[in-house]
């Protein structure tokens, strides 16, 4: 595995807990940008053929 699929992995398990702490604490603006980076990361994945598998939130 290269630096950026490793790297693109981890921000991608990074922000998969921040979005499951943001929705247990309630913060629904954090939510939102937690979601939308969380987009981001699987479109960025897609775009360079990273599989990330099945999604845990």
């Amino acid at each position: 595995m290269d630096a950026f699929t490793a790297g693109l992995l981890q921000r991608i398990r990074t922000t998969e807990s921040d979005l499951s702490r943001a929705r247990d604490e309630g913060d629904d603006f954090l939510v939102e940008v937690e979601q939308g980076e969380l987009d981001d990361l699987r479109r960025l994945a897609a775009e360079h053929g990273v599989e990330i598998g099945v999604a845990r939130v």
